[in-house]
């Protein structure tokens, strides 16, 4: 197991104007000395207003926002369509630093997504196809027949295509937190906030309370 990391505590001066700039300064150190350090908390709200949860993979950051990759019919999918507000979270246990990050999420364009489907393994662009994502199964047989009825369906194709119900969406966040333990729950918390309305309004960066 890779051991926990200490930083001395986080000053304003130690953090960049630009949050996606400060996102991947963290995300590139833990990438190198975390497991999974892609593995983030996505939260959404569904349709009676109750608050959702699961683990999914950043696969993707940058100037424009965060992303990652699912089943369109999956519940979170349904759930973004109907209310596109959420909220992510990676937390980095090894580094004790955490980055949350909240605002409206869209769906990638379709270029995007097939580029990524493309660099899959064969095994799970095969499963994006047999899944029925959200959907109850009988039981794990089912899911079986399902897939080998995939793989038959596709065994003379080599390049197999990507489902239209699977793709990818962005998070553009309004609001991105950097988090990082320190001793006596005395944490530091620093919150960059858009100033203005759109991609283009400028960043505020303030303190907060542990």
């Amino acid at each position: 197991m890779t051991e926990r990391r200490t930083f001395p505590p986080l000053q304003a001066s130690d953090l960049l104007a630009d949050p996606f700039a400060q996102f991947e300064r963290w995300f590139d150190l833990a990438a190198a000395e975390v497991p999974l350090a892609e593995a983030m908390t996505l939260a959404t709200v569904d349709a009676g207003g109750a608050p959702d949860a699961r683990m999914v993979l950043l696969k993707g950051h940058g100037p424009d926002g965060f992303r990652f990759h699912t089943n369109y019919e999956s519940a979170k999918g349904a759930e973004i369509a109907a209310d596109p507000l959420a909220a992510l979270i990676l937390y980095w246990r090894e580094h004790d630093r955490q980055v949350r990050a909240r605002g409206p999420f869209e769906r990638l364009p379709a270029a995007d997504s097939d580029a990524y489907f493309a660099s899959r393994a064969r095994e799970s662009r095969l499963g994006a196809w047999a899944s029925p994502q959200s959907r109850p199964l009988a039981d794990r047989a089912d899911l079986d027949r399902r897939l080998e009825e995939t793989r038959a369906r596709f065994a003379e194709v080599e390049d197999i295509p990507r489902p239209d119900h699977w793709g990818g969406f962005i998070l553009r966040p309004e609001a991105i937190e950097f988090w990082q333990g320190q001793g006596a729950r005395l944490h530091d918390r620093f919150l960059y906030s858009r100033e203005g309305e759109g991609e283009g309004g400028a960043w505020t960066l303030r303190r907060l309370a542990p």
